[in-house]
């Protein structure tokens, strides 16, 4: 089965609702904004991270334009430094390739060792763009939907506002 079909699976299974766009491959948010970027729904980026020890990996979700902070955000986690995990890290992790990174690849995840990380800022949007898996399609669903598919899952989940708040 390929990588898209088992999240579509799954979502459905799930009764979990989504819209399906199909596109050329992309690799950057800049790429993907020009097939999807008018359709409704925040474009999220998501981010494979490991610790210093190599011990411990995170996916990071957060709006495409939220600066992600790896020292800011290795503090909040409780880690000496993070750094972004190998493309070898990444199949064996979560079965994905570059490009193609979403929170769905915790369907490969069999071991449950990733933390999801949800920057606690897109839960103001009605929706969320990601891929299912790969890069030639995006899905939206809403955010309490992706929370449902991370607890089916059964992966810590960390809500954590990723943007600083200003006095």
């Amino acid at each position: 089965m390929e990588q898209d079909e088992k999240v579509f699976q799954v979502l459905n299974e799930l009764n979990i609702s989504y819209q399906l766009y199909q596109h050329p491959p992309v690799y950057t948010v800049e790429e993907w904004n020009q097939y999807i970027g008018g359709e409704d729904g925040v474009m999220c980026k998501s981010l494979f991270l490991r610790n210093q020890k190599g011990n411990r990996h995170f996916l990071v979700v957060a709006d495409h334009s939220t600066a992600v902070n790896l020292k800011v955000l290795a503090e909040l986690l409780a880690e000496k430094q993070l750094s972004f995990a190998s493309e070898k890290r990444l199949e064996q992790y979560l079965g994905l390739s570059r490009g193609a990174v979403s929170p769905f690849g915790l369907l490969n995840d069999d071991n449950k060792e990733v933390t999801v990380v949800l920057d606690a800022s897109i839960k103001r949007y009605s929706s969320m763009k990601l891929h299912p898996n790969i890069n030639t399609e995006t899905v939206t669903i809403s955010y309490s939907d992706l929370g449902k598919f991370i607890q089916w899952r059964g992966n810590k989940l960390l809500d954590i506002n990723l943007q600083p708040t200003h006095a």
